[in-house]
């Protein structure tokens, strides 16, 4: 136990930033930057392609189901050697292990949370869609003033598991030699050879406390659109007050 103290004491900063500002940016910033980058730029083609596949057009919808379906069938390591490869023979010339990876995680997140976002326009009642094209608005009209909104809104704590997904997807940025924060602690591992249950361990925990810190936002944001929604259900229909007791002596 006091070797992992001692470890801790004389790499925190590797573990944190990397090689910075020494070298490139590494460690747990890294990876953090990598994954809210992954995910926020995975969002927009996320909603295209969900729309897409919700899309009355079979022209939009059918190469759309084809490209999820080809993304979530394979491995994220497959996507990312795909990328590693294709990228530098489609702009002419090498990109860094970091823009590889940022590609690799936009395409495979965008596939991921366009299930989540057609699930959650789906589980929206369908009088939502029948009333505002009883109001004239077009479909595209439908699902951008009246369905998206509210379907976003119920999809926080999904696309928030999704991002904590992500974050342990960047370990993956390793064999392409991201520095991220695996590679961080593979670079302590080969400093001292005789501990590595001692640095993975560190790393573990690392990972654990992230994303543990993240899935109780999760659950927490969860808990306030159910109670929201059942408030807004209460008000329209004084009957919906006959809640199931755990949702309604929740705090």
């Amino acid at each position: 136990m006091f070797s992992i103290f001692e470890i801790l004491r004389d790499n925190w900063l590797l573990l944190l930033v990397g090689q910075y500002p020494n070298g490139p940016l590494g460690g747990i910033v890294a990876t953090l930057i990598l994954s809210v980058l992954g995910i926020v730029l995975a969002f927009p083609l996320s909603v295209l392609l969900a729309l897409a596949r919700l899309s009355p057009w079979k022209l939009l919808r059918v190469p759309a189901t084809v490209l999820v379906y080809i993304v979530r069938g394979v491995p994220l390591l497959m996507v990312i050697l795909w990328v590693y490869f294709l990228v530098p023979i489609l702009i002419g010339r090498d990109v860094s292990g970091f823009t590889t990876m940022l590609c690799t995680l936009v395409i495979y997140e965008g596939a991921y949370l366009s299930e989540v976002v057609r699930a959650g326009i789906q589980s929206l009642p369908k009088g939502q869609s029948e009333a505002a094209r009883a109001l004239g608005h077009s479909h595209l009209g439908t699902m951008f003033y009246v369905i998206l909104p509210q379907a976003l809104y119920n999809m926080l704590p999904s696309m928030l598991s999704q991002f904590i997904s992500t974050i342990k997807e960047t370990t993956l940025g390793y064999v392409i030699n991201v520095q991220e924060l695996t590679f961080a602690a593979n670079q302590i591992n080969n400093q001292l050879l005789t501990k590595p249950f001692q640095v993975f361990f560190i790393l573990a925990m690392t990972y654990y406390v992230v994303c543990f810190s993240l899935t109780r936002l999760a659950l927490w944001l969860e808990r306030r659109i159910a109670l929201k929604r059942l408030g807004t259900a209460v008000r329209q229909d004084p009957g919906a007050s006959d809640l199931p007791p755990a949702v309604a002596t929740h705090p």
